[in-house]
């Protein structure tokens, strides 16, 4: 069941909310102050969403909305009598992730809920996936950062890891070595070409030795490195 945390210092809107929410299917949590707010989102990390009003005792919802970004994403709607777009953006850039003036219809506040949580859910489905590129038998996890070729661990420096991304990303394409050392190291390449010669072979020989009987690798004499076809 989604929590969602009220932070509203007017006891009776406070009272409302949750018990709209409840009946909505929502377990409700509900601070009256600025400091509770921020105790609250700290000590439930279960927590699937923040209602949080700007006037708040102790500790404005501003203040508080400061606070939480610095260890926690949890999604906020803020609450407040202002209406002016100037606070409005401010409030989105502190880390908002929308913003319902006061007074406000529950349903309304309702659906502005349910659209702030399917947006979260979807943007974390899609950060846990992982992102995975494969040619031949080798496969390189782009999310943990990992290689293996047939299941088995490669062990690859962060260079090496680098190359054979770009590479998988692109199959087809044929990498000059000037290509491979600005895309990798981000500097200009200046005819230093046993760099990029030194990383190829090391590859090659790692690939080679979890995969014998497959070569991965092409060089194109006098133009560059591409992936066998």
């Amino acid at each position: 069941m989604r929590k969602i945390l009220t932070a509203e210092d007017d006891k009776e809107i406070n009272r409302l909310i949750c018990e709209y929410l409840s009946a909505q299917g929502y377990e409700t949590l509900s601070a009256l102050n600025g400091l509770d707010a921020v105790r609250i989102v700290r000590d439930q990390n279960d927590l699937s969403l923040l209602i949080l009003d700007l006037m708040l005792p102790f500790q404005s919802g501003d203040m508080v909305l400061q606070k939480i970004r610095e260890f926690s994403d949890i999604p906020v709607i803020v609450v407040s009598a202002k209406s002016e777009t100037r606070s409005k953006i401010d409030l989105m850039r502190m880390g908002a992730d929308d913003y319902i003036t006061k007074p406000f219809d529950l349903d309304e506040l309702l659906v502005r809920a349910e659209a702030v949580l399917r947006r979260y859910e979807s943007n974390s489905r899609k950060a846990a996936e992982p992102i995975v590129l494969t040619y031949k038998n080798l496969t390189l996890d782009l999310t943990s950062g990992t290689a293996d070729v047939s299941g088995n661990a490669l062990t690859l420096t962060s260079k090496e890891f680098a190359i054979l991304e770009l590479m998988l990303k692109n199959p087809a394409k044929l990498r000059s070595k000037a290509n491979l050392f600005e895309s990798v190291w981000g500097e200009n390449y200046l005819s230093d070409e046993n760099t990029v010669k030194v990383h190829m072979s090391n590859i090659r020989s790692k690939l080679k030795k979890l995969d014998p009987d497959n070569e991965y690798i092409e060089t194109v004499w006098g133009m560059g490195y591409r992936l066998v076809t």
